[in-house]
This record gives C-alpha cells, structure tokens and sequence, in this order.
C-alpha cells in the first residue's frame, strides 16, 4: 500500500511545555485519518510541524517515498488549519480564480470543485454573503484545486450548527470516495467515529493508540447486571478469567468482556453459581467508552 505520510518519534516542546512526545504513525493512501484527543493534546501541532509551518524539537517526518523535499512535496497537499481567509467583496468565483493564480492552478478547475462542495449556484455571490458552513466549503475547493494527494483538515466542523456539520462531514466522505486521502484532527469522537477509517489517539502529546477505528470499538463488549446479593457478585465477578475489568455507578454493575461472551450463556453461569440477576443487558463499547478506557488508564 502507497504511504502518503510517515512520522518517527516527532517531538515538539515550546520551552518547558512538550506539546508532541515521541509520536509516530504513518498515513496510507486511500484512507480516513483522525487524529483524535481534547484540546491541547498536540493535534495542531503535529499537522503543523508536517506541514512546515511548525520546527519539530525532535524526530522526522517525510512525505510519500521520502526522495522528495517537504516543499515540492507540500504542492501534493491541500490543507486547512486556520478559518477561511478570503476577501469579502470578492464572490467565490473570484476568490478561487486568486488562489489559482497563487498556487499555478488551471482556473477551468473552479466551477468542479465549487459543485463538488456544492456551491456552483452561489459562485457569483460574495463571501461576506456566506454562511458558516459555506465558508468552510469554499475553503476546502481551494485546498482542493491543486488535486491533492491528501486533504489536511483541522478541526473542519468547530463552530457549526448541526446542518453545517452534516454536510461538511458528507462532503469529507464524498472526497475519499473520490480517492483523496483525508487527515483530520477533531476533538469530536462522534466525528471521528462517522467519518473515519483509521484513528490515531493523543493525549497529551502522547500517543495511546493508533490503527483501525472498527478495530478499537470492536471489543467484546459490556454486561449491565443488577443482583440483590451485589457484594458477593461483584468478589465472583473479579475472580472470572475472561471479565477484563469492573465498573459500579448507582448499584449497576459493569463487566467488560475480554472474550466473546452471549448474554444467555453468561446469565446461565451466574444461576448456577446461585445469583439471581433482576437486570442483564449486553452492550457494545462506543468509540467514546473506549476513548474514556484509553485516558483514564494513560
């Protein structure tokens, strides 16, 4: 598989502040990328320093095979980590036409990329007319007028109601379907949960995971159980070899399963062993409960 991004042990420190440690993963063609993690977790500063608008402190990065200099490999990449920073007595139209000029692009591209985020009505009104949401779909016709190998985007959603976020989120997916590679930092696991194949998970400027999103919330899963003699079920609990940890809030008792498990079965188990449960329902783990796994214990 063709990589697009490689990053080894990249480390970045503002003075006694290290904002990225020892981080390291590498971006595949094709895929869905999040970087995901609260803010002040080293998102930004690690699209930053690949994209040479931030000097590591440490460690390497290096585009596609590596033969080629950050900067000519840079004129494969779209990005967008700022807010759209275009001149509001000029349309959309115009805008693009100027950014073409900047970047050597064929003008003739506009009016494709300005329907593929589906503003070709609107090409001819001025920025300052736009909403939010338009806004930040005009940015990412810029970023994608030049082709790009990979589309960077940080934060794409923040600050918009929920009918800008749907379609900024449809339209990422209609990117990759077009076959652009897509890196996203978002501090929103829905987000990275609806949009995302693969995953990377910072806290801190730490890495705690990395890889597929469907592999990350592919655990066993979670019994919710209830038994009026809690105490000696909870000491059981403990002692079962595939009960991988225990959580209780309000008398509701929480199994996670480190092996496949069906409810009836584990029901059956506990009969025999003399419990009687009055609640028993079998769960999955959400990207968020996960998520909430990884940094409790990090």
């Amino acid at each position: 598989m063709e990589t697009i991004l490689t990053i080894n042990n990249l480390t970045k420190k503002f003075g006694y502040l290290t904002a990225v440690k020892d981080l390291s993963f590498t971006i595949n063609k094709g895929n869905v990328y999040g970087i995901l993690g609260p803010n002040g977790s080293g998102k930004s500063t690690t699209l930053g320093v690949v994209l040479n608008v931030v000097n590591r402190t440490n460690g390497e990065f290096y585009w596609f095979d590596g033969n080629v200099s950050t900067h000519d490999a840079l004129k494969k990449v779209g990005a967008i980590i700022e807010r759209p920073n275009f001149y509001p007595y000029m349309s959309a139209s115009q805008n693009l036409k100027l950014v073409c000029k900047i970047k050597g692009v064929d003008p003739r591209k506009i009016d494709d990329k300005l329907e593929l985020v589906g503003l070709l009505d609107r090409k001819d009104s001025k920025f300052r007319t736009y909403s939010l949401g338009m806004k930040q779909r005009l940015a990412i016709a810029s970023a994608l007028l030049n082709d790009p190998e990979i589309l960077i985007l940080d934060e794409p959603t923040n600050g918009l109601d929920p009918q800008g976020i749907h379609q900024i989120r449809e339209l990422i997916k209609d990117i990759a379907q077009n076959g652009t590679t897509i890196l996203l930092a978002s501090h929103l696991l829905d987000e990275v949960e609806k949009v995302c194949s693969h995953v990377v998970v910072l806290r801190k400027g730490k890495k705690l995971y990395s890889g597929r999103v469907d592999e990350m919330i592919s655990s066993h899963g979670f019994f919710e159980l209830k038994c009026q003699d809690h105490d000696n079920l909870k000491e059981f609990l403990n002692s079962v070899d595939y009960i991988d940890h225990l959580k209780e809030e309000n008398g509701l008792i929480t199994a996670f399963l480190s092996e496949p498990m069906a409810a009836s079965d584990f029901n059956n188990l506990l009969f025999k062993k003399g419990f009687i449960l009055s609640h028993l329902v079998k769960r999955k783990e959400s990207l968020e409960e996960q998520f909430l796994h990884l940094t409790n214990n990090n």
